[in-house]
């Protein structure tokens, strides 16, 4: 009797793997758009689990330092007050559950987004630390809470959940990276492509040193009403006003109507 041939080469070839757990395909360029989706998905889902039904949003640099030069240490300070602040007075502290409002969000890295996430936990509050994968490995900062701390591949699904929820936008001093996110969330205020929220920046000497708001308008490139798009602070204190006076309401997202 002939035996029969062995299926060895069957049971080890790649199309026979289950497409889930085929690491080939799904890092493949044509699964791009699943692996899209599944980023969006898996964060959504925590933070549903958690109730986080808004955040405000903390930039800044990742380079400054408690112990650093010059203005770190006062920013690092601000912005560690200002998690705390805007955690105990915007809705992020829920007994037993519920849903939560200007929850802190930040990139999760160090930094000033270690000292905002540090805030919020000092007033035992969740916050959210929105990582991405870098070439020089970014690790997350051990203020945020566990279960909202992601990672992500796409800076473009990173920056998704860092807009769809904000009630607000706080923008300390910081380079690139802190410019690219502050005129992603301008751009989509000015275009009308997201809701009129409050944007604060920090430290009004910086700011003007760095960018020449007034050229803009000179030169014809924004109108000088979209200067009104942002307003400064100095402290956490004078942020968490200029939100309030911006349109912020502590327990609401932006634009949501009193129950009735």
């Amino acid at each position: 009797m002939t035996a029969e041939p062995s299926n060895a080469a069957q049971l080890g070839s790649p199309s026979y793997r289950l497409a889930a757990l085929d690491q080939d395909f799904l890092l493949g360029d044509a699964m791009r758009g699943v692996r899209f989706q599944l980023e969006f998905e898996k964060a959504e889902r925590a933070l549903k689990t958690w109730g986080v039904r808004s955040t405000i949003v903390v930039f800044g640099s990742a380079r400054v330092r408690e112990d650093g030069p010059r203005s770190h240490p006062r920013w690092y300070d601000e912005a560690r007050r200002f998690g705390t602040l805007a955690s105990l007075q915007g809705g992020a502290v829920q007994e037993g559950g519920g849903v939560r409002d200007n929850v802190i969000a930040t990139g999760g890295g160090p930094g000033i987004m270690a000292a905002a996430n540090r805030g919020a936990a000092e007033a035992v509050a969740p916050s959210i630390g929105f990582n991405i994968t870098l070439p020089g490995e970014q690790e997350p900062n051990p203020w945020t809470t566990p279960e909202l701390t992601f990672r992500f591949h796409y800076f473009a699904m990173r920056k998704m959940h860092l807009a769809m929820r904000a009630n607000a936008l706080v923008v300390f001093p910081g380079g690139f990276g802190t410019l690219d996110e502050l005129f992603e969330i301008l751009t989509l205020r000015q275009t009308g492509k997201a809701p009129p929220i409050p944007v604060v920046l920090i430290d009004q000497a910086y700011w003007r040193a760095a960018i020449g708001f007034e050229t803009l308008v000179t030169e014809g490139f924004v109108a000088r009403a979209d200067l009104d798009l942002f307003a400064f602070a100095e402290t956490a204190v004078e942020a968490w006003d200029a939100l309030l006076a911006g349109g912020l309401e502590p327990g609401r997202p932006l634009g949501a109507k009193p129950a009735v």
